[in-house]
Protein backbone atom coordinates (compact mmCIF):
# COMPACT_ATOMS: atom_id res chain seq x y z
CA UNK A 1 0.00 0.00 0.00
CA UNK A 2 1.60 3.33 -0.97
CA UNK A 3 1.19 6.21 2.11
CA UNK A 4 -1.32 8.69 0.88
CA UNK A 5 0.14 11.88 1.16
CA UNK A 6 -1.93 13.90 2.87
CA UNK A 7 -2.22 17.62 1.37
CA UNK A 8 -2.00 20.35 3.59
CA UNK A 9 -4.73 23.44 2.82
CA UNK A 10 -2.63 26.33 1.35
CA UNK A 11 -3.36 29.47 3.18
CA UNK A 12 -5.56 32.22 1.41
CA UNK A 13 -4.14 34.99 0.83
CA UNK A 14 -5.10 37.96 3.40
CA UNK A 15 -7.10 40.53 1.50
CA UNK A 16 -5.18 43.97 1.12
CA UNK A 17 -6.93 46.83 2.79
CA UNK A 18 -6.71 49.42 0.39
CA UNK A 19 -6.66 52.66 2.08
CA UNK A 20 -9.14 55.22 1.17
CA UNK A 21 -7.98 58.56 0.11
CA UNK A 22 -8.72 60.97 2.92
CA UNK A 23 -11.17 63.62 1.95
CA UNK A 24 -10.98 66.56 3.73
CA UNK A 25 -14.28 68.74 4.48
CA UNK A 26 -13.85 72.35 3.21
CA UNK A 27 -15.67 74.39 6.48
CA UNK A 28 -19.38 75.84 4.91
CA UNK A 29 -18.96 79.52 4.70
CA UNK A 30 -21.57 80.91 6.95
CA UNK A 31 -23.58 84.11 5.88
CA UNK A 32 -23.16 86.81 8.05
CA UNK A 33 -25.56 87.30 10.63
CA UNK A 34 -26.58 91.13 11.47
CA UNK A 35 -26.90 90.77 15.35
CA UNK A 36 -29.23 92.71 16.63
CA UNK A 37 -28.08 95.50 19.22
CA UNK A 38 -29.87 95.24 22.83
CA UNK A 39 -31.81 97.95 24.15
CA UNK A 40 -35.45 99.76 24.69
CA UNK A 41 -35.71 100.25 21.25
CA UNK A 42 -33.80 97.58 18.58
CA UNK A 43 -35.51 98.45 15.54
CA UNK A 44 -34.60 102.21 15.72
CA UNK A 45 -30.94 101.40 16.34
CA UNK A 46 -30.74 98.97 13.41
CA UNK A 47 -32.01 101.80 11.51
CA UNK A 48 -29.84 104.70 12.70
CA UNK A 49 -26.84 102.11 12.48
CA UNK A 50 -27.07 101.72 8.66
CA UNK A 51 -25.29 98.01 8.29
CA UNK A 52 -24.94 96.97 4.76
CA UNK A 53 -25.67 93.93 5.57
CA UNK A 54 -29.15 94.66 6.94
CA UNK A 55 -31.44 95.23 4.16
CA UNK A 56 -34.65 96.22 6.17
CA UNK A 57 -32.76 99.66 7.25
CA UNK A 58 -31.00 100.18 4.60
CA UNK A 59 -33.75 100.54 2.33
CA UNK A 60 -36.41 101.64 5.25
CA UNK A 61 -34.62 104.88 5.86
CA UNK A 62 -34.85 106.56 2.43
CA UNK A 63 -38.44 105.36 1.98
CA UNK A 64 -39.24 107.40 5.49
CA UNK A 65 -37.16 110.71 4.15
CA UNK A 66 -38.55 110.70 1.12
CA UNK A 67 -42.30 109.95 2.26
CA UNK A 68 -41.82 112.69 5.24
CA UNK A 69 -41.01 115.10 2.20
CA UNK A 70 -43.94 114.23 -0.05
CA UNK A 71 -46.18 114.29 2.94
CA UNK A 72 -45.03 117.89 3.34
CA UNK A 73 -45.46 118.77 -0.20
CA UNK A 74 -49.06 117.72 -0.44
CA UNK A 75 -49.92 119.54 2.72
CA UNK A 76 -48.05 123.03 1.15
CA UNK A 77 -50.31 122.51 -1.94
CA UNK A 78 -53.40 122.05 -0.14
CA UNK A 79 -52.85 124.85 2.58
CA UNK A 80 -52.58 127.27 -0.12
CA UNK A 81 -56.21 127.38 -1.80
CA UNK A 82 -59.09 125.57 -1.79
CA UNK A 83 -58.09 124.72 -5.34
CA UNK A 84 -55.42 122.79 -4.16
CA UNK A 85 -57.12 120.98 -1.26
CA UNK A 86 -59.39 120.21 -4.04
CA UNK A 87 -56.30 118.72 -6.13
CA UNK A 88 -54.45 116.49 -3.67
CA UNK A 89 -56.95 115.19 -2.42
CA UNK A 90 -57.96 113.82 -5.90
CA UNK A 91 -54.12 113.03 -6.27
CA UNK A 92 -54.41 110.93 -2.95
CA UNK A 93 -57.70 109.17 -4.30
CA UNK A 94 -56.09 108.35 -7.84
CA UNK A 95 -53.11 107.29 -5.76
CA UNK A 96 -54.69 104.80 -3.86
CA UNK A 97 -56.83 103.69 -6.51
CA UNK A 98 -53.77 102.66 -8.72
CA UNK A 99 -52.45 100.82 -5.87
CA UNK A 100 -55.25 98.64 -5.07
CA UNK A 101 -55.54 97.79 -8.95
CA UNK A 102 -51.79 97.45 -9.92
CA UNK A 103 -52.53 93.82 -10.27
CA UNK A 104 -55.86 94.58 -12.49
CA UNK A 105 -53.69 95.96 -15.31
CA UNK A 106 -57.23 96.16 -18.02
CA UNK A 107 -59.84 97.45 -15.37
CA UNK A 108 -57.08 100.50 -14.44
CA UNK A 109 -56.19 101.10 -18.21
CA UNK A 110 -59.81 101.37 -18.81
CA UNK A 111 -60.31 103.35 -15.59
CA UNK A 112 -57.26 105.74 -16.89
CA UNK A 113 -58.61 105.96 -20.38
CA UNK A 114 -62.30 107.15 -18.90
CA UNK A 115 -61.03 109.73 -17.05
CA UNK A 116 -58.69 111.36 -19.74
CA UNK A 117 -61.47 111.14 -22.37
CA UNK A 118 -64.21 112.58 -19.59
CA UNK A 119 -61.62 115.64 -19.18
CA UNK A 120 -60.68 116.16 -23.30
CA UNK A 121 -64.38 116.02 -23.65
CA UNK A 122 -65.33 118.68 -21.20
CA UNK A 123 -62.24 120.68 -22.32
CA UNK A 124 -63.63 120.48 -25.77
CA UNK A 125 -67.55 121.30 -24.97
CA UNK A 126 -65.81 124.59 -23.15
CA UNK A 127 -63.92 125.55 -26.12
CA UNK A 128 -66.82 124.91 -28.07
CA UNK A 129 -69.18 127.00 -25.47
CA UNK A 130 -66.56 130.04 -25.53
CA UNK A 131 -66.51 129.89 -29.73
CA UNK A 132 -69.91 129.78 -30.08
CA UNK A 133 -71.68 132.68 -27.88
CA UNK A 134 -74.84 132.66 -29.90
CA UNK A 135 -76.02 129.16 -29.28
CA UNK A 136 -78.55 127.74 -27.20
CA UNK A 137 -76.71 127.04 -23.29
CA UNK A 138 -79.00 123.71 -23.22
CA UNK A 139 -77.83 122.02 -26.21
CA UNK A 140 -74.09 123.22 -25.60
CA UNK A 141 -74.51 122.66 -21.55
CA UNK A 142 -75.76 119.20 -21.76
CA UNK A 143 -72.76 118.01 -24.28
CA UNK A 144 -70.35 117.77 -21.99
CA UNK A 145 -72.92 115.55 -19.47
CA UNK A 146 -73.48 113.11 -22.65
CA UNK A 147 -70.08 112.59 -23.26
CA UNK A 148 -69.07 111.74 -19.63
CA UNK A 149 -72.31 109.19 -19.14
CA UNK A 150 -70.95 107.38 -23.15
CA UNK A 151 -67.29 107.37 -21.29
CA UNK A 152 -69.56 105.40 -18.57
CA UNK A 153 -71.57 103.17 -20.74
CA UNK A 154 -68.43 102.13 -22.54
CA UNK A 155 -66.51 101.22 -18.81
CA UNK A 156 -69.74 99.77 -18.05
CA UNK A 157 -70.31 97.92 -21.16
CA UNK A 158 -66.92 95.86 -21.49
CA UNK A 159 -67.05 94.46 -17.94
CA UNK A 160 -70.85 93.58 -18.21
CA UNK A 161 -69.94 90.73 -21.05
CA UNK A 162 -69.23 87.47 -19.14
CA UNK A 163 -66.77 86.33 -22.06
CA UNK A 164 -65.07 88.93 -23.63
CA UNK A 165 -62.89 87.31 -26.68
CA UNK A 166 -60.71 90.21 -26.76
CA UNK A 167 -58.79 92.50 -23.56
CA UNK A 168 -61.18 95.12 -22.08
CA UNK A 169 -58.61 98.17 -21.21
CA UNK A 170 -58.20 97.85 -25.06
CA UNK A 171 -62.25 97.89 -25.80
CA UNK A 172 -62.93 101.08 -23.48
CA UNK A 173 -59.54 103.07 -25.32
CA UNK A 174 -61.27 102.11 -28.09
CA UNK A 175 -64.46 103.70 -27.34
CA UNK A 176 -63.26 106.78 -25.89
CA UNK A 177 -60.84 107.46 -28.85
CA UNK A 178 -64.03 107.63 -31.00
CA UNK A 179 -65.85 109.87 -28.04
CA UNK A 180 -62.99 112.21 -28.24
CA UNK A 181 -63.33 112.40 -31.99
CA UNK A 182 -67.31 112.85 -31.26
CA UNK A 183 -66.66 115.90 -29.04
CA UNK A 184 -64.16 117.47 -31.55
CA UNK A 185 -66.87 117.13 -34.11
CA UNK A 186 -69.21 118.93 -31.26
CA UNK A 187 -67.48 121.86 -31.38
CA UNK A 188 -68.27 123.05 -34.69
CA UNK A 189 -71.76 120.82 -35.00
CA UNK A 190 -73.37 120.31 -31.17
CA UNK A 191 -76.41 118.42 -32.25
CA UNK A 192 -74.26 116.02 -34.13
CA UNK A 193 -71.52 115.35 -30.84
CA UNK A 194 -73.54 113.30 -28.71
CA UNK A 195 -75.09 110.85 -31.37
CA UNK A 196 -72.33 110.51 -32.91
CA UNK A 197 -70.14 109.54 -29.81
CA UNK A 198 -72.95 107.51 -29.04
CA UNK A 199 -72.97 105.44 -32.08
CA UNK A 200 -69.57 104.99 -32.27
CA UNK A 201 -69.29 103.71 -28.72
CA UNK A 202 -72.19 101.33 -29.08
CA UNK A 203 -70.08 100.34 -32.31
CA UNK A 204 -67.15 99.45 -30.62
CA UNK A 205 -68.64 97.69 -27.96
CA UNK A 206 -70.95 95.43 -30.62
CA UNK A 207 -67.56 94.94 -32.31
CA UNK A 208 -65.64 93.90 -29.26
CA UNK A 209 -68.68 92.23 -27.39
CA UNK A 210 -68.76 87.95 -27.59
CA UNK A 211 -71.86 88.66 -29.70
CA UNK A 212 -70.26 90.11 -32.72
CA UNK A 213 -68.12 87.75 -32.45
CA UNK A 214 -70.85 84.53 -32.45
CA UNK A 215 -72.77 86.68 -35.23
CA UNK A 216 -69.01 86.40 -37.00
CA UNK A 217 -68.90 82.61 -36.60
CA UNK A 218 -72.16 82.13 -37.80
CA UNK A 219 -71.82 84.20 -41.07
CA UNK A 220 -68.19 81.95 -41.79
CA UNK A 221 -70.16 78.63 -41.29
CA UNK A 222 -72.91 79.82 -43.77
CA UNK A 223 -70.30 80.92 -46.21
CA UNK A 224 -68.24 77.63 -45.25
CA UNK A 225 -71.90 75.87 -46.42
CA UNK A 226 -72.85 77.89 -49.81
CA UNK A 227 -69.29 76.96 -50.82
CA UNK A 228 -69.31 73.45 -50.12
CA UNK A 229 -72.97 73.78 -51.58
CA UNK A 230 -71.49 75.17 -54.98
CA UNK A 231 -68.58 72.53 -55.06
CA UNK A 232 -70.78 69.69 -54.85
CA UNK A 233 -73.28 70.66 -57.65
CA UNK A 234 -72.97 69.18 -61.32
CA UNK A 235 -71.29 71.57 -63.56
CA UNK A 236 -74.04 72.52 -66.63
CA UNK A 237 -73.97 70.54 -69.53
Amino acid sequence: MSAKTSKKPSPRPTPTTKSKPRTTTKPQQSTPVTERPAGPLPGLRRLLHQDENDPWAVKLLPRIVFGLAAAYTLFTIASESGSGFLTVCALIVLGTLVWLLRRRVQFLLGVGATILSAAFTGYFSAVGDSARMSTSATVTGAAAFGYWALAGMALLGAWMVKEHPGRRGVTVVLADVILVIASVVGMFLPEAGVPLGFLGVLGVLAMRGSSAKAVAGRARQALGRLRTHKASDPSDS
